[in-house]
């Protein structure tokens, strides 16, 4: 988040590699590998980057590449990452083919704004392919915490996410909505795993965590641990919303997670695939049916994944691959 100018973009996506380069096995920052296989007739590689693995863009993303390894002759390699940010700048720099990342993230780097990373930097060649689901926003904490609002934030040791992600901005927008600012609590900064950690070893009183329900890394620490997900309603949301119009009225089921009775209202952004605008318009439109003639393939967030709904939340232009085929 200190990183200013497209150079500080490409500089975030340095520690992802990737590329449609010919490496066949890519190490990840936690340890996790990926293989680039050649799908039917290995002509054509992408690289793919997701997210942290305890979230729903790793899991997901390597459903995408069965799905598309399946259905054409293109192999994917999908790599592990900080997410949003990180993700834009691997778009930026083309070490990455596509990438998932969150509406809001893709409106601020597009429109050079919002954030430092981006501020008065757009990021002219960044294009839009689909959207894909509601991004909940989590605020997690241990039931004996006593934080029961996010006004008990203030004071507290608060993880925001990955340092540069899109998790990490949506934490601080919504503090600084409700009046707390990051001098008035202590920020940590890692994966959604190393997180829950932090919490059950008492190292952090609260953690942000955007994601598709289940998360999870949650769903792991409440197997454990009595949790507490503190809900963003009433003032709290109407402020939220004020000061971020991209964010939506969201809740998390009852029975989510061990130990969650009752829904949790909250707000959410909108997770989306994207690409660059070098990315071929053949092989994008090729992706796109890939994905979205074959849903019924796909085990993680079905409910929401469809043609039908693949342009709601669309924050940036579309690639004309994608408008090939969506129309």
């Amino acid at each position: 988040m200190k990183a200013t100018g497209v150079a500080g973009i490409a500089a975030l996506a340095g520690c992802s590699g990737g590329g449609s380069g010919d490496g066949e096995t890519t190490t990840s920052e936690d340890g996790e590998t990926s293989t680039t296989s050649g799908g039917s007739g290995g002509e054509t590689r992408l690289s793919w980057h997701a997210g942290g693995t305890g979230g729903t863009y790793y899991p997901l993303s390597n459903e995408f590449k069965s799905v598309i390894e399946g259905h054409t002759d293109y192999g994917v390699q999908v790599q592990s990452t900080g997410a949003s940010v990180e993700n834009v700048g691997s778009l930026y720099s083309g070490d990455a083919d596509f990438a998932l990342i969150q509406n809001d993230i893709a409106y601020f780097a597009k429109n050079g704004t919002g954030i430092d990373a981006f501020q008065d930097n757009p990021i002219e060649n960044l294009r839009g392919v689909a959207t894909l689901y509601p991004e909940t926003i989590h605020v997690v904490t241990l039931a004996e915490s006593g934080i029961e609002t996010l006004q008990d934030l203030e004071g507290k040791r608060v993880n925001t996410g990955d340092l540069g992600s899109g998790t990490q901005v949506d934490a601080l927008q919504i503090l600084n909505a409700v009046g707390i600012t990051q001098d008035d609590f202590e920020e940590q900064n890692t994966s959604f795993s190393q997180a829950s950690e932090q919490l059950r070893n008492g190292d952090v009183d609260a953690t942000f965590t955007v994601g598709g329900w289940p998360v999870g890394a949650i769903s792991d620490l409440a197997t454990t641990e009595d949790v507490r997900i503190v809900p963003i309603d009433g003032d709290a949301r109407a402020q939220v919303k004020d000061a971020a119009s991209f964010f939506a009225d969201d809740q998390i089921p009852a029975g989510t997670y061990s130990g969650i009775d009752e829904a949790v209202p909250t707000v959410a952004v909108q997770a989306m695939i994207a690409t660059n605008a070098e990315q071929p318009a053949d092989v994008v439109e090729n992706v796109s049916a890939a994905i979205f003639d074959n849903v019924d393939e796909l085990s993680i967030k079905t409910n929401f994944i469809s043609k039908a709904s693949a342009q709601d939340g669309m924050s940036i232009d579309l690639h004309e691959g994608a408008q090939a085929y969506f129309g």
